[in-house]
């Protein structure tokens, strides 16, 4: 792709894409999410770095792209919990193969340590 000629429907794809990826948290979200439903502060505990307030904002975000589902309990205090959808689940190869340059790039640039 980044060698031939690209056309605007690709383009117009991998805009798509980036728009509802956009930022910092949501693929670590979802990593977060792929080993199961999480509430609210366990993904806070696990997305090392987040504020509530930005999680909450993503949280939304991943719903309204059909990317997670957020499941809401009839306890009191109310429970919510997240999930990956199968939607999300289908990232699964761009998070593999993110992982597997982010180490190649790591090694490139920090060196291998």
């Amino acid at each position: 792709m980044l060698t031939g000629n690209g056309c605007p429907k690709t383009a117009l794809s991998i805009r798509d894409a980036l728009e509802a990826l956009e930022g910092r948290w949501k693929l670590l979200i979802l990593f977060a999410l792929s080993s199961g439903p999480k509430r609210f502060k366990q993904l806070s505990a696990e997305v090392t770095g987040i504020t509530d307030k930005i999680l909450s904002k993503e949280l939304k975000a991943l719903e309204m792209n059909q990317l997670i589902s957020r499941r809401v309990f009839d306890t009191f205090p109310p429970t919510v919990e997240y999930s990956i959808t199968e939607h999300g689940a289908s990232l699964e190869k761009v998070l593999e193969e993110l992982h597997y340059w982010g180490l190649a790039h790591r090694a490139k640039i920090i060196g291998n340590n």
